[in-house]
């Protein structure tokens, strides 16, 4: 008797446990997956550099494929010839730096000393130099003003009294000097220094200095450097492009802390500066873009969409961003995510090459090359994106890509772009430093004297001026100032200013700055 073909196991279950069984497996595989993720990024945390690099295929990819179940290809060895090895720096003893003190100290023989040089002839000698430290030290600078009357005189009442103007400082009638002032914003916001360390520091050097009278000193000097900073803001709304970003940071609570928000705002190669908000919504970004047209590079976040509704500022994406997204399905879909890492490096490398040129020879590279890399990358995206499992990482990365086509495209358009937003994400890491230290800000108000010493300093850094200098002769000449051209105490214009002989003639007079120098000896 024939054996009869039995019907489908399928089509005996019925439709609603049929869809449940399926919901169930996917579910599954994506919580495979995403523990599979996480796991790949413990793992590269312990054992791997942190920067978001492709692995490369000769160890990485295979492990990454096995932990997902799929087989690897093995990969054909590659030889590759032996280049002579050459030191990059000249090795050895750097010699000390000639603008240090020296002290000469000469060591002789007992014998020399018992008998008297002249039983001696000096054939030569030996000279060994080593680096020492002496205390950091405090001077107080005592500044007397003698009163004088003319010796011959008709009458007392019309007599006038000669006496030199008193020397102007940062904090009127303060205790502090410009240098000292600096040194305690650099102590703080370049050097991540809390309050209550710098109070130790002081004490050691002799000074009993509570740590509230140096965040009063500090609330004043921002104060005083406030026009500073406003005329830096207008001129950087003034570039064709912005790089901005946030993060957050802890205020000060009775009960519990609650979070306040630093943004960075970038301009090119003229100012770095911080803003302080206690809301990351748009209201702030209103307040710190206040007028600004022109481009704005910045992640996908929704406190910028409204920004892009009148035409005036233009969204410019992150490749950067994209290139994390696929970075992090690594660990679930290696295949996918080096296929499209590969696309985003290509990018890079183009841009790297490109890094020295003007923005005109920068804007035919991409659009001969980079342009070509986009539209393959974007063909890809649009073929996977109907493969790939929903809510997977890879899933995540390439529909973040295909939300951003349009801006992150826009560097094809003008040479001057970058083409990520790693610049202003830098920048940021002085607050993120900055609050493993001191942890919170006391209030609203410390934030925004944050975000005023930490523009100027990066600032500084970004022109290459050092920070303690700058600060010091820049308190020195605040005071007495024209508020109309304060922008020229900007870093962006202060090699400028200092080279000039009033300004030479100014710092140069002021007697408190003359004293940090070792100028005038203490008594």
């Amino acid at each position: 008797m024939p054996e009869t073909e039995s019907p489908s196991r399928t089509a005996s279950i019925p439709i609603e446990e049929f869809s449940k069984v399926v919901a169930e497996r996917d579910a599954y595989k994506k919580a495979y997956l995403d523990l599979l993720t996480v796991n790949k990024a413990l793992e590269r945390g312990i054992l791997f550099h942190g920067r978001e690099r492709a692995p490369s295929d000769e160890v990485t990819l295979p492990l990454l494929a096995m932990l997902a179940g799929q087989q690897a290809p093995a990969p054909a060895p590659e030889k590759k010839p032996v280049q002579a090895h050459e030191r990059a720096k000249p090795t050895g003893r750097k010699p000390l730096p000639e603008k240090l003190p020296r002290v000469d100290v000469e060591v002789v023989p007992p014998e020399v000393e018992a008998k008297g040089r002249d039983a001696f002839e000096q054939i030569g000698e030996d000279v060994t130099e080593v680096v020492e430290r002496r205390p950091a030290s405090l001077v107080v600078v005592r500044v007397h003003r003698p009163k004088f009357v003319p010796k011959e005189r008709e009458r007392a009442a019309e007599t006038k009294i000669a006496q030199a103007p008193a020397s102007e400082l940062p904090i009127p009638r303060g205790i502090a000097g410009p240098a000292l002032l600096a040194h305690t914003v650099v102590s703080r916001w370049a050097d991540h220094l809390p309050l209550h360390r710098l109070e130790r520091i002081y004490g050691r050097d002799g000074w009993d200095l509570a740590r509230s009278t140096v965040c009063d000193w500090h609330f004043q000097l921002a104060e005083l450097a406030r026009p500073l900073l406003l005329a830096m803001w207008k001129d950087a709304l003034d570039s064709p492009y912005l790089c901005a970003d946030a993060t957050g940071v802890l205020v000060q609570q009775l009960e519990k802390c609650r979070t306040g928000h630093f943004f960075v705002v970038a301009a090119p190669d003229k100012h770095v500066l911080f803003g302080y908000s206690p809301k990351h919504n748009a209201q702030a970004v209103d307040d710190l873009l206040a007028g600004y047209k022109g481009y704005l590079v910045a992640d996908a976040h929704s406190v910028y969409e409204h920004l892009y509704v009148g035409g005036d500022v233009v969204e410019v994406g992150c490749w950067a961003h994209t290139r994390r997204y696929f970075f992090k399905s690594l660990g679930s879909d290696p295949e996918r995510a080096k296929k499209a890492l590969d696309w985003i490096g290509q990018l890079f490398v183009l841009e790297r090459q490109q890094k020295a040129a003007p923005p005109e020879k920068r804007l035919q590279v991409r659009k001969e090359f980079s342009k070509v890399i986009v539209q393959s990358f974007y063909d890809w995206c649009d073929t996977e994106s109907l493969r790939v499992l929903d809510e997977t990482p890879i899933s995540k990365a390439i529909q973040y890509a295909r939300n951003q086509r349009v801006a992150l495209a826009r560097f094809l358009e003008d040479g001057r772009l970058p083409i990520h937003n790693n610049w202003s994400e830098r920048e940021l890491r002085r607050e993120a430093v900055g609050r493993k230290n001191w942890l919170f800000v006391g209030s609203d108000d410390g934030g925004e004297v944050n975000a005023t010493f930490v523009s100027l300093i990066a600032s500084c850094q970004l022109h290459g001026i050092e920070p303690l200098t700058y600060l010091r002769d820049l308190f020195c000449l605040l005071p007495g100032w024209n508020q109309q051209d304060v922008l020229q105490l900007s870093p962006l214009h202060w090699n400028a200013t200092v080279a000039s002989e009033t300004v030479r003639a100014a710092l140069t007079a002021n007697i408190f700055r003359r004293a940090s120098l070792g100028d005038l000896d203490p008594k």
